[in-house]
């Protein structure tokens, strides 16, 4: 039988099926299935920087409107809301570790280099394998430039890898204005790997009823391609590892992202959709793909596609539909 073990952030995975950070992964239950059905690895639900303050803030308002207020309350309150809220994840990482052998990566969820980064020290003491920060800032400040909005994931970056030894990934969205050179810089700040694409919320409009609502919350599974764009272009030229997520729904397009390069995927939406036990049917097809063609380990394959090594490597950097609709017919 073909050997599926590759290796992700520099940790050694029995195959390449990581289950992504989401409702998914927020209890050693969930997480035992997981482990059962197939996964490679696991990325524990998010802790959120902004949920954090927002308890910080409350606590002290409510502190703050009490007549009587001495000094050392105020230094209490500012640490106890945070460990509060760590004290939670830093249990789940503890009993995730105790109960599975695959690896276990803490996530946190932020929008800035601040105090959260405190959290970083005691997610490495809890016993994560690695850590993966989900950072995203929406570019609508019209007074900020790019170059200061893009500054913000180096200092994430270096903050926290200033405080731990364990493996350090950036999950990223595509919205910047020189994607290339980007990634290349994080990897040459020693990031660890790069997750290519997040999955953003986004608002949508009730036309009956005049309201914001959400938009789609499950990827479709058309919505890989730009992930294995970019993976494609990128893989054979940073030293990080890099892994797609976002629409990756079947084997075929796993084996898409492994032949562009990929060490790994995350997968969520299909695994929603279909349960933990589709992780095991995705794991026997890709066996059977590597035996009809002849390949016994992912090294066999891997980046056999990037952009370096493809037939047409123009076809990566491709973005109009001429070509294609010139003798396109409607039916």
């Amino acid at each position: 039988m073909p050997n599926l073990t590759t290796n992700y952030l520099g940790l050694d995975l029995k195959n390449p099926i990581i289950v992504a950070s989401s409702g998914l992964t927020d209890s050693v239950e969930k997480l035992v299935e997981l482990e059962e059905n197939g996964a490679g690895a696991v990325v524990l639900k998010s802790l959120f920087e902004e949920e954090i303050i927002m308890e910080m803030e409350e606590q002290m308002h409510a502190m703050t409107s009490r007549p009587y207020i001495y000094p050392e309350t105020f230094d209490y309150m500012q640490e106890e809301p945070h460990e509060d809220i760590l004290r939670k994840y830093l249990r789940l990482i503890e009993e995730a570790k105790a109960a599975l052998s695959i690896p276990v990566i803490a996530s946190i969820n932020c929008v800035s280099a601040e105090k959260w980064t405190y959290f970083s020290r005691e997610i490495e003491k809890a016993g994560a394998d690695a850590m993966e920060i989900n950072l995203f800032v929406l570019p609508t400040d019209m007074n900020r430039s790019g170059e200061e909005n893009e500054k913000i994931y180096f200092d994430v970056l270096k903050t926290v890898k200033d405080q731990v030894a364990i493996p350090v990934s950036l999950k990223i969205s595509p919205y910047h204005s020189n994607l290339a050179n980007m990634v290349k810089k994080l990897d040459d700040m020693d990031a660890d790997g790069i997750v290519m694409f997040n999955r953003f919320y986004s608002p949508d409009i009730d036309i009956h009823n005049l309201g914001i609502t959400n938009g789609q919350v499950l990827s479709h599974s058309d919505d890989y391609k730009n992930s294995l764009r970019w993976i494609g272009i990128m893989s054979d030229r940073v030293k990080c590892s890099l892994a797609g997520t976002t629409g990756i729904h079947t084997s075929e397009s796993i084996i898409k992202h492994l032949l562009v390069g990929a060490d790994a995927v995350q997968l969520a939406s299909v695994i929603y959709k279909n349960g933990p036990e589709y992780i095991d049917i995705l794991l026997k097809e890709i066996y059977s793909w590597m035996e009809d063609q002849g390949f016994e380990n992912i090294r066999d394959f891997k980046g056999k596609m990037c952009q370096s090594n493809a037939n047409d490597p123009a076809a990566y950097q491709r973005v109009q539909f001429m070509k294609h609709f010139r003798n396109f017919i409607m039916h």
